[in-house]
């Protein structure tokens, strides 16, 4: 079975690739490997291969990850549904939030950011696809958020985040990301570039890189596959 720096390697050649493939720049495609579910030590290999962005979803696995490894310059982001009860642990702890779907959520995550900290950076979630058991915001109520973006000054907008519907055809898999990156060209501005566009998995990497992303969330082409523990 390769080895966990292996994949790695093969990951960050694939984005090399793209971004040669689509003439984007080289280096212009991050890559946030997810490790929910995965073990501390699963992380630290990661670590030793050179990574240090990874993406979790569940609260309580994420903290006791973020305490054990606490002594390491890491960047930790919240990729998962966000529980009302579960903002302030989120606002307290990671450096990103990629699933921001309500104006409640932008009010709680910023009165909870300890001010000690710089703002949380953070995605609006965009439901692309109107797949009903998908979070997110429909595009007209993305609008309305990044024009209150004022109100929130812990927060810090970067961008958008979408999670499509899964398609085995190449431009079938495009579309939903060209959409993504259409909808940033329209919100942003000078005080808001959105310069984010976290979109793009492991079995879809190549049509995201196509169609602009910046940040790609890989865990299975990097961990191996997955197994959901019941958690909350």
């Amino acid at each position: 079975m390769p080895s966990i720096q292996s994949r790695l390697e093969s990951v960050r050649q694939q984005i090399q690739q793209a971004e040669q493939k689509y003439h984007r720049d080289a280096g212009t495609v991050q890559l946030l490997a997810v490790s929910k579910t995965r073990p501390v030590e699963d992380i630290l290999q990661a670590v030793e291969a050179g990574q240090h962005r990874f993406g979790e979803s569940y609260i309580q696995e994420a903290l006791d990850k973020i305490e054990q490894l606490g002594n390491l310059a890491l960047e930790w982001h919240f990729i998962g549904r966000i529980q009302g009860n579960k903002t302030r642990a989120i606002a307290e702890n990671f450096d990103w939030v990629h699933s921001i779907d309500s104006a409640k959520q932008l009010r709680r995550l910023n009165d909870q950011r300890p001010g000690s900290l710089a703002p949380l950076k953070i995605c609006l979630q965009i439901k692309i696809d109107e797949e009903e058991s998908k979070a997110g915001i429909r595009p007209d109520e993305a609008r309305e958020l990044v024009k209150a973006m004022h109100h929130y000054p812990r927060l810090s907008l970067q961008g958008l985040m979408t999670l499509p519907a899964p398609s085995e055809q190449f431009d079938a898999q495009r579309k939903p990301f060209r959409q993504l990156r259409e909808l940033r060209d329209e919100l942003a501005s000078a005080e808001l570039p959105l310069t984010m566009l976290s979109m793009g998995m492991t079995d879809d990497l190549e049509a995201a890189v196509a169609e602009g992303s910046t940040m790609v969330r890989i865990g299975t082409a990097i961990f191996g596959p997955r197994h959901y523990p019941d958690q909350s």
